[in-house]
């Protein structure tokens, strides 16, 4: 069973847990998810549709807001609503009106791990390679689209994230939580391996002893205890975090984009690179830097002795 698939099956564990027992209608993916991807059956006769509707889409003052958007289900994250969340990701690093994303959801849970119903019948028995191609081309195409993403990425955590929910979270640059949020690694719990870069994210982000513990247990992690850990930057009562998540987005869509962009490569490639490699990383972002027109509104307001005007150029 690979790993998207098997993280199915856990959503009738996660759901019932932290959406109540009308979860328990949830169907698991099975093993033929291996070798070809789910296809939700009321999106296949009208795809546009269910992807506008599960996924809502706005541009406001600079900032593009991405909502996960099937609160019946905790938000599990579908095959179609992930490639739109991909795309919308690809489009703000390419549109130089997006100067920052924020990630969120509706009702209780921001997003209970994917969920992969309806999956058809496979078209050949499953061979080895299978799985692996299955886990590149889904969960970890999605989370590497959260960090190459251009522009700074708010994730807004409205409630339970667990499995790839809290790996898409993790994932982001800056992490707001609701203190009702709770974060779950819930693949031990079927006895199966993290997906979604699980377990290159999350050591990095709170070192090795505290990652293997939150993998090996699965116990759901309160936001106030992600935040003791790192993993989440601040913590606010839920009718605040939205609120909170349009300040922090609007001071990044006021920054200086391109600066923005290079200081996230800088900081994310650093993680994997020896000293030498990230000095020389630093001196080429700078040089690149210096050709835009923020870096020099930057350098003269500061002559000048006045406030800079950004234009993400």
């Amino acid at each position: 069973m690979s790993g998207e698939a098997a993280e199915a099956a856990t959503q009738e564990s996660a759901t019932q847990e932290f959406a109540g027992p009308e979860a328990a209608t949830r169907e698991s993916a099975g093993p033929e998810a291996a070798t070809r991807e789910a296809t939700p059956p009321e999106a296949a006769p009208q795809e546009a549709a269910p992807r506008d509707a599960t996924v809502l889409h706005s541009l406001d003052g600079g900032v593009s807001w991405i909502t996960l958007n099937r609160p019946e289900v905790m938000n599990a994250v579908t095959w179609e609503q992930r490639e739109r969340i991909i795309a919308l990701l690809a489009e703000a690093s390419a549109d130089p009106a997006v100067r920052a994303v924020v990630l969120t959801a509706t009702g209780r849970g921001f997003c209970a791990g994917a969920d992969l119903r309806g999956t058809p019948a496979p078209a050949r028995e499953r061979v080895p390679g299978d799985v692996a191609r299955t886990i590149r081309l889904g969960a970890q195409r999605l989370i590497a689209a959260v960090l190459d993403c251009e522009k700074p990425v708010i994730a807004a955590v409205n409630g339970t994230a667990a499995g790839i929910g809290a790996h898409l979270a993790f994932a982001c640059d800056l992490v707001l939580a609701a203190d009702t949020a709770k974060f779950v690694e819930v693949f031990v719990r079927r006895g199966l391996v993290p997906d979604g870069g699980g377990a290159y994210l999350l050591p990095r982000l709170v070192g090795p002893q505290r990652a293997k513990e939150l993998m090996f247990f699965g116990d759901a992690l309160p936001a106030a205890d992600a935040e003791r850990l790192g993993l989440v930057n601040r913590t606010v009562p839920g009718g605040e975090l939205e609120a909170l998540a349009k300040e922090w987005a609007g001071r990044l869509a006021e920054g200086p984009t391109r600066a923005l962009a290079l200081t996230k490569q800088l900081v994310n490639a650093s993680l994997d690179g020896d000293r030498a490699s990230a000095f020389a990383a630093e001196a080429a972002a700078q040089e690149i830097n210096m050709t835009t027109r923020d870096a020099n509104e930057g350098v003269a307001s500061f002559v000048e002795r006045r406030s800079p005007e950004y234009r993400g150029r």
